[in-house]
């Protein structure tokens, strides 16, 4: 078991549940994004989801598409967020999950980026944009390396396709709160609840809720339902607003804390 599969189970013991926290490499820059992973980690973030900028982040909402574009302009590249990732844990062994779409991985090479992924010491894999059928071209290569290939499961997934993606899920599944992109819409507690459910009967994978949790409260009610929650839209605004502020780490670290003690 990696250290994805290690912090669930920690955090299982405590009656405690998983805070997973994305943000876009390379925004404001490479060095404040080592930084800042780091102080997540210290905060209490529980798992940290690192953004590979893209052109066309499809499934990200104005906010994350806004980091992406910045971080691109700055020359972020997904050979430079691997590196980060190497020095990241020189100072952290929080789980990584690299966030990726599949252009810039197609275009680094497959085989390559596993291996490399696997040896600067990432955790897993999450690829919004490659659906079960063409997964296994990547995780032919990701499964061998010992990467954990994090599957998403929206509110439109029907049972037959459901049972196939969990089949395979690795360190946790992704449920997507809302339909939508994300940081657009809140999620409806009713409908999280009873589509959590179907999962958990057919899986005993961690579930962890992501798109449209902005706060402390939201997070607390989904924590209830969930293994863990996926904040990003409101800690990537957050450090758009502070960018250019001695008091960008305070901000994060502030709203770390006050997410993650929800979920005690």
């Amino acid at each position: 078991m990696g250290r994805i599969g290690n912090k669930f189970g920690k955090l299982r013991v405590k009656k405690e549940k998983a805070l997973v926290v994305y943000l876009t490499a390379g925004d404001p820059s490479p060095a404040l994004t080592i930084e800042l992973i780091l102080t997540l980690a210290e905060a209490g973030a529980d798992i940290v989801e690192i953004g590979v900028p893209f052109s066309d982040p499809t499934a990200d909402g104005p906010v994350i598409q806004a980091a992406s574009q910045r971080a691109l302009k700055a020359g972020t590249t997904l050979s430079g967020v691997i590196e980060m990732v190497r020095k990241v844990r020189r100072e952290s062994q929080i789980p990584i999950v690299l966030f990726s779409y599949f252009n810039p991985i197609f275009a680094y090479g497959v085989k390559r980026f596993a291996e490399d992924a696997k040896q600067v010491g990432a955790d897993g894999i999450l690829v919004v944009d490659l659906p079960p059928e063409e997964a296994p071209e990547l995780r032919v290569h990701t499964d061998a390396a010992g990467l954990d290939f994090i599957s998403l499961v929206a509110p439109t997934t029907g049972g037959r396709r459901l049972r196939e993606i969990v089949k395979s899920a690795a360190g946790f599944v992704y449920y997507i709160s809302i339909t939508g992109v994300t940081g657009t819409a809140a999620p409806e507690i009713e409908n999280i609840a009873g589509d959590i459910g179907k999962i958990r009967r057919l899986t005993k994978t961690p579930v962890a809720a992501g798109f449209g949790i902005s706060d402390a409260a939201q997070a607390g009610q989904i924590g209830r339902l969930a293994d863990g929650v996926v904040i990003g839209s409101v800690l990537v605004r957050l450090i758009d607003e502070y960018r250019h502020s001695d008091g960008l780490m305070r901000a994060v670290s502030d709203c770390i804390r006050e997410i993650k003690a929800a979920l005690r």
